[in-house]
């Protein structure tokens, strides 16, 4: 069985950036936006991916996760995905021994910085960087499956 276990926080400044990091393109469409399981396609790196995910605790998520052919992907996007695709530049940061994803929303959810740490187990302690603020692991607003009915801009 696949598990993820993920804590999620707003991004209060942009001293991450120090670090100068590379940052990939990432989109994103569901299949429905009110279903259980998710089902999403994503396409990135010129690759692409179905992944089905279940909530299964307080960070802990069932996750099957399978490349597909890119052409297949796009199409699926395309096609059978709701919309807005959600659209964001990923970068991956090394603070203390652990691994910080960053996501730069654009698009609908232009303004939206969201930092992302994967943990062992639910228990794992780990350490902030400064430029960490409020955790948002437990707030349906921040789902990127939500992002897509609710998209960012439309939240002030």
């Amino acid at each position: 069985m696949a598990m993820e276990i993920e804590r999620k926080f707003l991004v209060i400044n942009d001293d991450w950036k120090n670090k100068k990091p590379t940052g990939y393109l990432y989109r994103q469409g569901y299949f429905s936006t009110n279903a259980s399981p998710v089902i999403r396609i994503r396409i990135s790196d010129d690759k692409g991916w179905l992944t089905i995910k279940k909530r299964r605790g307080n960070w802990t998520r069932l996750e099957y996760e399978y490349e597909i052919p890119l052409c297949e992907a796009a199409e699926m996007m395309d096609e059978l995905c709701c919309k807005p695709i959600i659209e964001k530049i990923r970068y991956k940061i090394f603070y203390g021994i652990q691994i910080w994803e960053i996501d730069v929303f654009s698009g609908e959810n232009q303004g939206l910085v969201v930092a992302e740490i994967e943990l062992r187990n639910e228990e794992d302690v780990f350490a902030k960087p400064p430029w960490i603020g409020k955790e948002i692991t437990n707030d349906p607003r921040y789902l990127n499956v939500n992002l897509v009915t609710h998209p960012f801009c439309c939240w002030r």
